[in-house]
C-alpha cells in the first residue's frame, strides 16, 4: 500500500476530524477546568487571534507592521472607559470598529512606504498613542491610576474569545481565498508587477490592514476584564507587538495553520515562563527566536512538506528495493 498516496487521500478528513475535535475540548473546558488553567487558554486564544490578524496582513504582503499593540490597546483602553455605560457585547463591537478607523488612517497615510520605513512608522505608531492615551487620562480624566475594571467569570472570557477565534479564522479563510487575498499575494510576489496588472495595490493593502486591526481590537476588549486594572502603559504594552511576529514566524506563515500554532506553543510558554523563570524569560525567547529563523525558517509548518518529500524519497527507494529484488530472484 501506498503510504503516501493514503496519506494524501485521507489528508481533509483527518484534518476535520481533528479541528473538531480541538473545537470540542475549547468548549468543554471550562466546565471541568479551573481557574488558573481557563485563564492561560484564553490567553493562549487571544494569541492565536493577533498572531493570525498579523500574518493575515504582513505574512503575505511582507510589510511588517508593529501596530499590533496600538491596535490591542485601543480595544482594551474602549473597554475600559465604556464597560460600565454599555453592554460588553457592544464593547468589544466599539473596541473593534476604533481599531479599525486607526488601522484605516494610517494605512492611508503610510502604506506607501515599504520595508523598514513601514515598520519604524508603526512603532512610532504605538508609542504616540499609548503616550496620547496617558495624557488624556491624567490630565482631562484627572485618572492618572487607571481604570478598574468590573471582572468577569474565566468561563465567560473564555468562550467570549473563543468566539472570536472562531470568527476569526473563518474570515480570513474566506479571505485568504478571494479575489484580495490573491492580490495581497500578488503584491508580496512583486508589488511592481501586480501594479501593472491593474491591482490597485495600496487600497488593497488599506482594507486587508483595517480588517485585520478589527480582531486585535476586539481582542483587546475582551481581555480588559481579565486585567481587572489597566493604565495606558500596560494596554499599550509593545511587547504585544513583536510576540505575533514570533509566534507566526514560529509556526510558519506558510500555511493557514502555522500562526495557530505558534500561537498556542509561544501563549503557553509565555506565562508559564514569566511565573517559573521570570529573570530568563526575555533571554530565553530571544534564544528560541534565533534558533527558529536560523534552523526553521519557514517554521514548524515547513516541516510538514519536508517531511513529506523525504517520505515520498524512502518508499521511492523501498520500491526501488523491492522490485530490484525481485529481479534478482528471476
Amino acid at each position: 500500500m501506498d503510504i503516501t498516496r493514503v496519506f494524501s487521500t485521507h489528508k481533509k478528513l483527518l484534518a476535520a476530524g481533528s479541528l473538531v475535535l480541538i473545537l470540542v475540548f475549547l468548549a468543554t473546558f471550562p466546565l471541568y477546568g479551573n481557574d488558573y488553567y481557563i485563564r492561560l487558554l484564553t490567553v493562549i486564544l487571544m494569541y492565536v487571534v493577533l498572531a493570525v490578524s498579523w500574518a493575515m496582513f504582513s505574512g503575505a504582503t511582507g510589510y511588517m507592521s508593529l501596530a499590533t499593540a496600538a491596535f490591542f490597546g485601543t480595544g482594551v483602553m474602549a473597554a475600559a472607559l465604556l464597560e460600565k455605560t454599555l453592554p460588553f457585547p457592544f464593547v468589544i463591537v466599539i473596541g473593534g470598529l476604533l481599531s479599525s478607523a486607526f488601522a484605516f488612517l494610517i494605512g492611508l497615510v503610510t502604506l506607501r512606504l515599504r520595508g523598514i520605513y513601514f515598520a519604524i512608522f508603526t512603532f512610532g505608531f504605538v508609542m504616540f498613542i499609548g503616550q496620547t492615551a496617558f495624557y488624556i487620562d491624567a490630565h482631562i480624566l484627572h485618572n492618572i491610576w487607571g481604570h478598574n475594571l468590573t471582572p468577569l467569570a474565566p468561563g465567560v472570557l473564555h468562550y467570549m474569545m473563543l468566539g472570536l477565534v472562531v470568527v476569526t479564522l473563518v474570515a480570513i479563510y474566506f479571505i485568504r481565498r478571494s479575489r484580495y487575498g490573491l492580490a495581497l499575494l500578488s503584491i508580496g510576489g512583486n508589488e511592481e508587477a501586480a501594479a501593472h496588472m491593474g491591482i490597485n495595490t495600496t487600497m488593497v493593502k488599506v482594507i486587508l490592514f483595517t480588517v485585520s486591526a478589527v480582531f486585535m481590537g476586539a481582542a483587546g476588549a475582551i481581555m480588559a476584564p481579565a486585567m481587572i486594572h489597566v493604565q495606558a502603559r500596560i494596554a499599550f504594552n509593545i511587547f504585544n507587538s513583536f510576540m505575533p511576529i514570533l509566534m507566526a514566524i514560529f509556526g510558519g506563515m506558510g500555511q493557514f495553520y502555522g500562526p495557530v500554532v505558534g500561537a498556542a506553543v509561544f501563549g503557553y510558554l509565555d506565562r508559564t515562563l514569566k511565573v517559573e523563570l521570570a529573570q530568563y524569560f526575555m533571554l530565553g525567547f530571544g534564544i528560541i527566536l534565533v534558533a527558529v529563523i536560523v534552523f526553521l525558517p519557514n517554521g514548524i509548518a515547513g516541516l510538514v512538506p519536508t517531511l513529506q518529500s523525504k517520505l515520498r524519497i524512502t518508499m521511492a527507494k523501498l520500491r526501488k528495493g523491492g522490485q530490484t529484488e525481485k529481479h534478482a530472484d528471476t
